[in-house]
């Protein structure tokens, strides 16, 4: 039998025989991590657009489907193109005040069966189990996003009061809509993002669980086949919107 440190040594030699990897350090707690975070956004005020670029080149690296919209109206539009494309109706969404928008009315009108998300925690138990069965019933979960990582092409998602994170992991597709203000270079700039969002104690609105979103989900657990959708959607999308949704 394999004991632990046989088996971590044999994780470690494999490791050191792998071509092209980059020494791994931890990164020091920022003193003032709301303070960086300006800084960052500063920065990426001048150079967002390169930060876009290698976000939707790593996205679709690892299977994502990028899009690109001028503003949030625009983006009924695609979604029931992908909806009509997949043959599929029945959307579950964020609240409007997470999203950034009141999108239900335009999808709607686009032949879709949309459930948004209540604002907050529903008291009735029997409500929250209807409201369960519908999300895990839904083919689109459409979701905003928190942080949009360039470097990884990875999606950041925070739970919470309207925002459940069932609804980018239980539908098979995935929407997620995002602008330029959730954008940053690196995981380093991510880690400090984070460390902003708890600077002073934990935040009130937000919930128990920070998904990290890089592709579809994936497994090859069974005979090593590469299977879609075991673990959570098939698909992921995301809108780019050019006009800040929240501006």
């Amino acid at each position: 039998m394999t004991t632990r440190a046989e088996f971590l040594d044999r994780i470690r030699g494999a490791m050191r025989r792998a071509p092209g990897l980059v020494p791994a350090a931890a990164a020091a707690t920022p003193a003032r991590p709301r303070a960086e975070v300006d800084a960052i956004r500063r920065e990426l005020a001048e150079r967002w657009p390169g930060a876009l670029e290698g976000f939707r080149r790593e996205f679709e690296g690892v299977g994502g489907v990028f899009h690109r919209v001028a503003a949030l109206a625009d983006v009924p539009q695609v979604v029931a193109g992908l909806a009509r494309e997949r043959g599929v109706r029945r959307l579950v969404a964020w609240h409007p005040g997470a999203l950034g928008g009141d999108l239900a009315a335009a999808l709607t009108a686009r032949g879709l069966d949309v459930v948004a998300m209540p604002p907050g925690a529903l008291d009735d138990p029997a409500a929250r189990q209807r409201l369960r069965a519908q999300i895990a019933d839904a083919e689109l979960g459409l979701t905003g996003v928190d942080l949009a990582i360039a470097e990884t092409g990875t999606l950041v998602l925070r739970s919470g009061g309207g925002r459940p994170r069932s609804t980018s992991l239980l539908p098979p597709y995935h929407v997620a809509v995002f602008d330029r203000s959730v954008l940053v270079e690196s995981l380093r700039q991510a880690g400090v993002v984070l460390e902003s969002w708890h600077d002073g104690g934990e935040p009130d609105d937000r919930g128990a669980v920070t998904s990290f979103i890089t592709g579809p989900s994936r497994t090859a657990d069974i005979e090593l086949t590469l299977t879609r959708g075991v673990h959570g959607p098939r698909e992921v999308h995301a809108i780019f919107v050019d006009k800040e949704i929240r501006g």
